[in-house]
Order: C-alpha cells, then sequence, then structure tokens
C-alpha cells in the first residue's frame, strides 16, 4: 500500500488511505484520508493527515502537511545515537541503534519513516496500539527526542570527552 514519489528534494510515501464516509440527511458523503510521510534521507522526516472528496486532493494535502511539520533527526552514521522510547496515545516504540549491516528491521509506519529519515540499520518494537497513524505519530515522537553527543555537550556546557567518559 506505501507508496513511493520522488520529488524534488524530498522523498514521499503514502502510509494510509481510507474511504470514509459521514451520514447525512440525504444519505452518505464518501471522502477519503491519505497519511503522508515526506524525508529527505538525511536527518529530516515529517507526517501529515490529508482529507478530501478526492484520493488526489487528499495525497496533495496530506503531503503539504508533512512538509510543514518536519523535524530534525540526529543521526550517527547509519544509524540512531542511542535508544530512544516514542509514545503517542496508546503505541509506543522503541528505537534501538543497530550495528552496521543490520538493516532496517521495523514493521509497519515506522519503517517507511525510518527509511525517510535517512537510517540504514535500526531495530524497533511496536507495543500497544497497531494503528498506523498512531505508530507514525510515536515513531516522530521518538525520532524528535535523539540527542547527538555534540548537541549534548553544548546544552550541559562540557566538552565531548567530559560526557563520554
Amino acid at each position: 500500500m506505501a507508496k513511493e514519489v520522488k520529488t524534488n528534494e524530498y522523498k514521499e510515501s503514502l502510509l494510509r488511505i481510507s474511504r470514509v464516509s459521514k451520514t447525512v440527511k440525504g444519505g452518505r458523503r464518501i471522502s477519503f484520508s491519505v497519511l503522508a510521510a515526506v524525508g529527505d534521507n538525511n536527518g529530516k522526516v515529517g507526517i501529515g493527515l490529508g482529507k478530501a472528496n478526492g484520493v488526489p486532493d487528499a495525497i496533495k494535502k496530506a503531503i503539504a502537511s508533512a512538509k510543514k511539520n518536519m523535524v530534525t533527526v540526529s543521526l550517527k552514521g547509519g544509524t540512531l545515537p542511542h535508544e530512544q522510547i516514542g509514545k503517542f496515545n496508546a503505541t509506543s516504540v522503541l528505537l534501538k541503534p543497530a550495528t552496521e549491516g543490520t538493516g532496517v528491521i521495523a514493521g509497519s509506519a515506522a519503517r517507511e519513516i525510518l527509511e525517510l529519515v535517512g537510517v540504514k540499520d535500526v531495530l524497533t518494537k511496536i507495543r500497544g496500539s497497531r494503528n498506523k497513524d498512531n505508530i507514525a505519530r510515536a515513531t516522530i515522537d521518538g525520532l524528535s527526542k535523539l540527542r547527538s553527543v555534540e548537541e549534548v555537550a553544548r546544552l550541559r556546557g562540557k566538552t565531548v570527552e567530559e560526557i563520554i567518559r
């Protein structure tokens, strides 16, 4: 279901396309809801939700929303700098750095988002709800909490060597 589209600098991925209906006096109104992710394979990723009467319009809205909600992620080579748990509602996603050559071991929306951000080696575990929207938001939460050694040292007013010890 995840379809990838290559644009100028961002790679786009459709995580979910749903047909939704609203019952009104005259019958049912059909519309579409799309969850999309956008990333640059270099530490930036975002997710967005778009709703419209037609699928193409919903996709455009979702991608525009994802580009507005981009977060910058600290990466360490092709993996993550440290272990982190991202949470959203009933879903929690454990993101764990892996050695080179492991690959992206993740399921559902977490895999798409991690590939769009540029992670090559990572282990994940999804706990709680398996709802794609919640998994996507929990993954983004976990990625946005990641800090590199340099960032931590700068925030604490120390050198990198003092932090590593």
